[in-house]
């Protein structure tokens, strides 16, 4: 992403006694997709180039299915998650595991604590070291290596590789899916490969997963569906905001991405140009109101981005940036 990629999109404002004022400015690239695919409005350049990190994930579960990869849907929808690492997350990835007959050593992403703060907690307190199957990317991990062992591939730690067949098949299937080649692919932080695509395309290839009326695609979509809390956890905004939105299909990422499909065709895909999360629920909720989607049934969590002080809400973000026809 470049800086004449993004413009002003939402600003926090702290307040108190005296009044309130604009502590921090965030800037970022917003881009909305018709029910028919065409760019409803933008805000910033919607073909920025960007990482769209764990936003990706529905689009490489697609492609492990389209490989072989056969789950139950709590399980698939799992592989597709950034998951909060609470007991049934860690359970699954074993399963998945198990399924293939490997277990936890074969997981090579990145070891940390569980994403939930309460669950790091209690693992920090009961003295649980960092590991790979508590990470929040272990259960696309666990679907890598049970696709590979399904396949006959390489189930070590090569299957980190951009040169593993596996990784390969992913790479190989986005411009199908998101009508544009990976423009760069580095190094994501559970180790896998993270590929940069412009920002409307993330949007289609999310987009094409959410409509799919058969195949890999709507596999996955249904599992999503079906099983928003394995994607995100309880409380988070990726499973509220498919809990709210029958037939959507949402996968946040690091570094301030996020992107919602609805099973019409409607989407939003966002990126917040310092990675910071606080603007990304407001932004949403107001690109969608912009598309004319009905927000009434979304938990009003999926929105919340406050600004405490004193251990209270004293503030909010607002959304400078004008979404809709007037950002064409």
């Amino acid at each position: 992403m470049q800086a004449r990629d993004v413009v002003v999109l939402a600003s926090t404002v702290r307040g108190g006694p005296l009044g309130s004022l604009d502590e921090s400015v965030h800037h970022g690239v917003v881009v909305a997709l018709d029910a028919d695919g065409s760019v409803a409005f933008a805000a910033g350049n919607p073909e920025a180039i960007v990482f769209p990190r764990s936003s990706m994930k529905p689009l490489q579960a697609t492609a492990m299915v389209r490989e072989g990869l056969r789950l139950a849907p709590r399980l698939l929808a799992l592989v597709c998650a950034s998951h909060d690492g609470r007991p049934e997350h860690l359970a699954a990835v074993r399963e998945i595991l198990a399924g293939a007959g490997l277990g936890e050593s074969s997981l090579a992403n990145t070891p940390d604590h569980p994403l939930d703060d309460e669950e790091a907690r209690r693992a920090v307190a009961a003295g649980v070291p960092r590991s790979s199957l508590q990470m929040n990317c272990s259960g696309k991990h666990a679907g890598m290596l049970a696709t590979c062992a399904l396949r006959g591939w390489a189930t070590d730690a090569s299957y980190l590789d951009p040169d593993h067949a596996l990784q390969r098949a992913i790479t190989g299937m986005l411009p199908e899916l998101t009508g544009a080649a990976a423009a760069h692919v580095a190094v994501d932080g559970c180790g896998a490969p993270a590929h940069a695509l412009p920002l409307v395309a993330l949007a289609r290839g999310v987009r094409a997963v959410a409509t799919a009326r058969d195949g890999a695609r709507r596999e996955v979509a249904d599992a999503m569906r079906a099983h928003p809390e394995m994607v995100g956890g309880p409380t988070r905004d990726v499973t509220l905001l498919m809990r709210g939105l029958p037939g959507a299909v949402a996968k946040d990422g690091a570094e301030g991405v996020f992107v919602a499909a609805l099973a019409d065709g409607r989407t939003v895909a966002l990126k917040v140009a310092d990675g910071a999360n606080r603007a990304r629920p407001p932004l949403m909720r107001a690109a969608f109101t912009a598309l004319g989607v009905d927000l009434s049934g979304v938990d009003p969590r999926a929105w919340a981005s406050p600004v405490m002080g004193h251990g209270r809400p004293v503030g909010e973000v607002r959304v400078v940036a004008s979404l809709g026809a007037a950002s064409r």
